[in-house]
């Protein structure tokens, strides 16, 4: 499922073609995807202006002029294209349209804006703007990690006295929006943190130090655009890059990368999910 810096490449790459642009038309080829698309869903969004173009945890909200919000989740094989416009040095055409084509918006300016979705994993709603972060997919959602909510001071205080591993503490949402497996693997991995550790054990300081990695980690991942195993594009097709800079993430029985360290990253499963880690480096 795409992660943080999966969606927010997708948002950049759709700004350009959607914010402050009209849908002009807007074509629903089914019914639902995870869930029921909202009732009069293209009515209530042709000819609606996008105000801004913005993301909160996995889930990119478009604002509407008629005071609506058009929330979009990728789900897990979601993909959302960009044609009939330049997107960076190449023009690219509208494609024929596809069996898993569920969504496709005309913008203003000769964009189509489609979602994709082969799973149908994905889901898109429609809700009051000044309500949007009562909606249920929003409303206990933890403080974005990029953000200024999430700081030393916050982590330290969530982490303390829990007795779950410092893995899943970073993957529960309500704790910090948006981490998903890859990015934790390797953030722990950077601060030589196990992921088995307790997070209630972990400690002030060690904890304060998962802030700055945490976010370093992202900034890089959005920057190559994402990581592309399976599914995931770009708004221009593309494939993201940052899998290309794994450390430990799907790298099971490789030798570990930190200089002099003789450890083989090693793989456990952690509550359903995959955890990658070095034995020596990670504590």
């Amino acid at each position: 499922m795409p992660e943080l810096p999966e969606v927010e490449t997708v948002r950049r790459g759709l700004l350009p073609v959607m914010q402050g642009r009209a849908i002009l038309q807007a074509q629903v080829n089914r019914p639902d995807l995870r869930w029921p698309f909202p009732e009069r869903m293209v009515e209530r969004l042709r000819g609606q202006r996008v105000l801004a173009l913005r993301r909160r945890s996995k889930y990119i909200l478009a604002d509407l002029d008629s005071g609506e919000t058009l929330l979009i989740h990728l789900g897990m094989s979601g993909r959302i294209l960009v044609s009939g416009t330049m997107l960076g040095t190449f023009h690219h055409d509208h494609p024929a349209p596809q069996k898993h084509d569920h969504v496709v918006l005309d913008m203003e300016g000769g964009a189509r804006v489609t979602f994709n979705d082969a799973r149908r994993f994905g889901a898109m709603d429609l809700m009051p703007t000044e309500r949007a972060d009562q909606h249920p997919l929003l409303a206990s959602l933890g403080p974005e990690p990029l953000g200024n909510g999430f700081d030393e001071t916050y982590l330290t205080q969530a982490l303390h006295g829990r007795r779950t591993p410092i893995k899943a503490a970073l993957l529960d949402q309500h704790l910090v929006a948006g981490l998903g497996n890859i990015y934790v693997c390797e953030t722990l991995f950077r601060a030589g943190v196990s992921p088995r550790r307790l997070a209630g054990n972990l400690g002030p300081k060690r904890a304060a130090v998962l802030v700055p990695l945490i976010r370093e980690v992202l900034a890089e991942a959005i920057e190559a655009g994402g990581s592309s195993l399976r599914d995931f594009r770009q708004a221009d097709g593309e494939l993201g890059y940052f899998q290309h800079s794994f450390r430990v993430y799907d790298r099971e029985g490789q030798s570990c990368p930190t200089d002099g360290c003789t450890g083989i990253i090693r793989r456990i499963v952690q509550s359903g999910r995959s955890s990658f880690f070095c034995p020596r480096c990670q504590r």
